[in-house]
């Protein structure tokens, strides 16, 4: 009969732990633009005048090595945590209320902690539908990848194309109405969908007030405000872009940890060459993506963040790129300290990423020390730096003491149904 309980600290894998917890600090070095500048400032530098000085330069960095890929690097090895969990032998109940709880922390996270960001929810989701691809083939599991990136090639291609010619369409369009004459059916609808799409580029008044509520409002008018926006995303993002995103990156987790490659079990020969692979065609990748958004003066297509259809390239082969100079790492020896830090951050992700939110409120908020939009884009890697400091100690001081992070034993223990024991066992005690 299959031991209902979670895996135990001596049986878990550290380089998988590793490598999640640089992924949960490195997703801070993104995140942070969305805590302390307006939302569209995550991708467009216009936004916050960031075009010149070092301001660009922290924008050129951070989009040049890191947008995207840590993302990406969480959903491979929460796709491999669904494998891990099926191949333990648990079954069905045990995933799904993992899964329904996991959501229940992301709408805390999203309504409550007033993060627009959060991806426990599309994780959730992505994590049901994915039970059933539990005992594939890593053949299967790599194709099913490779559909799903394709999907969203697609999709990303024809809103490109969208955002290339319809403006100036519609602008031809308004001028045929404002000289008083007549236009198609169509092309009245095209002007009427682009005007839909522009609000997201060009925000209203209302949508701007709306978004300014979130962080100078009252808590409670930073409920209603948020909470208007993430039901917008739900609604037109989640089920088109952010649902696939997920299901990609964690089908081709799923399938990399059936090989062994984020387990550690391959030759150092391929971490090398893939590290190499990984890192000289996404450098290549993201530089191409940066020059073309500095060449057309940030037009609306290359900055919209949902729209450049060589996006999934790049975050994916810089995210192997960093699996693999984690292995060779480890292989090796080096960073042995820094790698017990990242280990203990990844063995308390939920732990950190609910606390990541809590911090944007603290730090930006009106609640706090209301620091939304006050800050330079390059100050706030300052932020992230001291973020970065207190979790790694807090969590080398926690799983020093316990066996788990907090929301980490609530979750097992929720999922299990039974309180799960929580002091750390001595040292030297069988």
């Amino acid at each position: 009969m299959t031991d209902l309980a979670p895996a135990a600290p001596n049986e878990r894998i550290e380089a998988i732990d590793t490598i999640r917890g640089l992924a949960l600090l490195g997703i801070l070095i993104i995140n942070i633009l969305a805590f302390g500048l307006p939302f569209r400032a995550v991708f467009d530098p216009t936004v916050d005048g960031s075009t010149t000085g070092v301001d660009f330069a922290a924008y050129f960095t951070m989009g040049f090595v890191f947008e995207g890929a840590m993302r990406g690097l969480f959903s491979m090895l929460f796709g491999a945590g669904i494998a891990m969990v099926a191949a333990s032998g648990k079954g069905a109940a045990v995933h799904y209320r993992r899964q329904l709880l996991l959501l229940g922390f992301g709408l805390i996270d999203a309504f409550v902690l007033l993060w627009t960001g959060d991806i426990l929810v599309p994780y959730a989701l992505a994590g049901m539908a994915l039970y059933f691809a539990r005992n594939w083939q890593p053949r299967v599991l790599f194709a099913a990848a490779g559909v799903a990136f394709a999907y969203l090639v697609i999709v990303y291609s024809a809103f490109f194309g969208i955002l290339t010619f319809l403006p100036e369409q519609a602008e031809a369009v308004q001028v045929q109405l404002d000289a008083g004459g007549s236009v198609s059916a169509d092309e009245r609808a095209m002007l009427d969908e682009w005007r839909e799409l522009e609000v997201n580029i060009e925000p209203t008044p209302g949508l701007l007030e709306r978004e300014r509520l979130k962080f100078q409002g009252t808590y409670w008018q930073s409920v209603v405000a948020n909470a208007g926006e993430v039901i917008g995303l739900y609604v037109f993002a989640l089920p088109y872009f952010i649902i696939w995103d997920a299901i990609a990156c964690m089908l081709l987790g799923m399938a990399l940890y059936k090989v062994g490659f984020l387990t550690g079990r391959l030759s150092q020969r391929v971490y090398v060459v893939t590290a190499i692979l990984g890192f000289g065609v996404g450098l290549a990748v993201n530089g191409f993506e940066m020059a073309m958004k500095i060449a057309t003066d940030y037009a609306y297509e290359w900055v919209s963040g949902a729209s450049v259809p060589t996006n999934d390239l790049g975050r994916v082969c810089m995210a192997l790129g960093f699996v693999s100079a984690v292995m060779i790492a480890n292989i090796r020896g080096y960073f042995a300290r820094l790698r017990r830090w990242l280990a203990a951050v990844g063995r308390m992700a939920l732990s950190n990423y609910i606390l990541q939110s809590i911090f944007g409120i603290v730090i930006f908020h009106d609640m706090g020390f209301g620091l939304w939009s006050d800050l330079d884009r390059h100050q706030l890697y300052y932020v992230v730096f001291g973020q970065w400091a207190v979790m790694i100690a807090f969590s080398v001081w926690w799983l020093d003491r316990y066996r788990f992070g907090p929301l980490e034993w609530l979750w097992r223990t929720l999922t299990y149904g039974r309180r799960q024991p929580m002091a750390a066992r001595p040292v030297g005690r069988v």
